[in-house]
């Protein structure tokens, strides 16, 4: 039988590239892959796209990521080359149960997820570790995508992905969290419906970990050659190894190989990801590396079959254990496309907020507006009765740091109510410690400058507040500023002229999130609820390199 992959050629699409509705693209000023000589350097994105997964329909290549409560989620990328991606949607508008996810739920939400591309159209399978695994389809790549129905109902089940077998039959490969399910390290393979809808028996575990790939999970399903195979991760995220499993029976037993780890490259723990074919018939593998701080960013691995075994990266002593590279010829798709990167700055002309910005829970249209005078304008929301710092605010637009080193600044103009006290409006740098520059209004005391800190806040260590400078004069415009260094230390600035910027002291130290990397963005907050809020305009968020 051909490749997983080489069966996608054969569907029938029911749209082109032309179709897609995505931003204009971009390049960013601070990471591009492309070397632009044929080759590319990795990572080929270097941000949090943490437990990717891909497909290739015809020429087109789309990519998926785990979102965990970040919203919209489950976002989509495209390239035609494998090496220049762009964001062109999400699966998730609001993520369910839309009730739950109106708070913040650090660290839960949508983990590893899997999309195929099946009977005419895109088929999601993710996980939700305390709800079950959702099934969500669409017959364009951005949507509209289908309310997500519950596949199976359980805690603990994670890191599903559909096969289609010859015959008929549709199984299902997921792990398991040992945090809901008490058990981890093993694999299950279960039946579902003809309609990949449900699943309709209790699975059998046909891989366990234990002895010798402890914490495997991440499966990934196909069929090649009258092989099963199920590309698993295993090891832990930042220390672990590729590992395939291959089969002629469905249920096993399984072989077990080891095709990728660490070696003698600088990348730590490369696995968890995709197996892709070109149209030209090579192959080649997506997976992420976990950058602590940074968060888990995208590598592209050659790939090829020894024997009915995948080797991925480079071999030097032909063991079949290969390793990442770092630069290598792009792949062959058969002609050359152009530079493109996902979007990072926003100059906020549209009438939709660029497809990098993601809210900490399910949005209220109250959020914001985009005034059509190209600003976004950001309504202050009372913070929730027992939130402790901003590590429990929902309504913080975030995006993902775009690479190691990047300069960040906002120019907005406040404009508080002047019956409430404590409004504020900033520029935040968010892990589990934060900090944050921004404005803060004190009624008829008028707009003071701040600059705001909480250590451990994920553990609900207050913030603690500094007023820099005020007053403010009302309608004034301020810049805000964040330079972030090396090893994530982050100097935050200001400018009230957008010429010449004051440091606010030493550099803030940014740390992780929950099972993600830090993240930048801004807020919009009161302390309390009257019958109306003050508001900041946003003239524009910038991404540049360091001066």
């Amino acid at each position: 039988m051909k490749s997983f992959g080489k069966l996608l050629t054969l569907c029938a699409l029911g749209f082109s590239l032309s179709t897609l509705a995505q931003n204009s693209p971009t390049i960013s000023k601070v990471w591009v892959s492309d070397l632009g000589n044929g080759q590319y350097k990795n990572p080929v994105l270097d941000a949090d796209y943490s437990d990717p997964d891909a497909c290739r329909v015809g020429n087109d290549f789309y990519m998926i990521a785990s979102s965990f409560d970040a919203v919209p989620g489950l976002p989509i990328l495209h390239s035609k080359d494998l090496v220049n991606w762009t964001i062109i949607g999400h699966a998730l508008k609001r993520q369910p149960p839309f009730e739950h996810f109106s708070k913040t739920q650090h660290g839960n939400g949508v983990w590893a997820p899997a999309i195929r591309y099946h009977a005419g159209e895109f088929w999601i399978y993710y996980p939700d570790p305390d709800f079950g695994i959702y099934l969500t389809k669409a017959k364009n790549p951005t949507g509209p995508w289908s309310e997500p129905i519950l596949v199976e109902e359980g805690k603990g089940l994670i890191d599903p992905c559909p096969l289609w077998d010859t015959d008929g039959q549709v199984y299902l490969v997921h792990g398991w969290a040992g945090s809901r399910a008490g058990i981890k390290s093993v694999l299950t393979i279960k039946k579902m419906n003809a309609e990949g809808s449900k699943v309709v028996d209790e699975g059998k575990i046909i891989f366990d970990g234990h002895e010798t790939d402890p914490t495997v999970e991440g499966p990934k399903f196909y069929k090649r050659n009258g092989y099963y195979y199920i590309f698993a991760p295993a090891g832990g995220v930042s220390t672990g190894w590729q590992l395939v499993l291959r089969s002629k029976n469905v249920y096993g037993p399984y072989e077990r190989k080891v095709v990728m780890n660490q070696g003698n490259s600088p990348v730590n723990g490369p696995h968890q990801g995709a197996w892709v074919d070109t149209p030209t018939g090579e192959d080649w593998f997506l997976h992420f590396q976990d950058k602590d701080v940074y968060g888990r960013v995208i590598h592209l691995q050659p790939m090829k079959w020894v024997k009915d075994w995948p080797v991925i990266g480079n071999d030097p002593d032909g063991d079949g254990i290969g390793e990442p590279v770092m630069t290598y010829r792009k792949p062959n798709v058969g002609k050359t496309y152009p530079i493109v990167t996902p979007a990072e700055s926003d100059e906020f002309e549209g009438n939709t907020l660029g497809l990098q910005w993601q809210w900490q829970a399910n949005p209220k249209g109250i959020w914001h507006s985009l005034t059509n005078k190209g600003s976004l304008r950001l309504y202050s929301q009372k913070v929730p009765d027992n939130a402790k710092n901003n590590w429990e605010v929902p309504n913080i637009l975030l995006q993902k740091f775009p690479t190691e080193k990047f300069t960040a600044t906002t120019k907005l103009i406040f404009t508080p109510n002047q019956k409430l006290e404590n409004e504020k409006v900033g520029l935040i740098i968010l892990g589990k410690s934060y900090a944050h520059i921004g404005l803060k209004s004190k009624g008829k005391e008028g707009i003071f400058l701040i600059y705001g800190e909480s250590q451990k806040a994920s553990e609900g260590k207050p913030e603690v507040e500094t007023i820099v400078e005020a007053p403010i004069p009302a309608n004034t415009p301020v810049y805000l500023r964040v330079k972030v260094l090396d090893k994530a230390r982050c100097q935050f600035s200001y400018s009230l002229d957008g010429q010449t910027f004051k440091n606010m002291g030493e550099p803030f130290q940014a740390i992780v999130g929950h099972w993600i990397g830090a993240k930048i963005g801004l807020f919009c907050t009161r302390t309390t609820q009257i019958n109306d809020s003050g508001y900041a305009d946003v003239d524009w968020f910038r991404i540049e390199a360091l001066p």
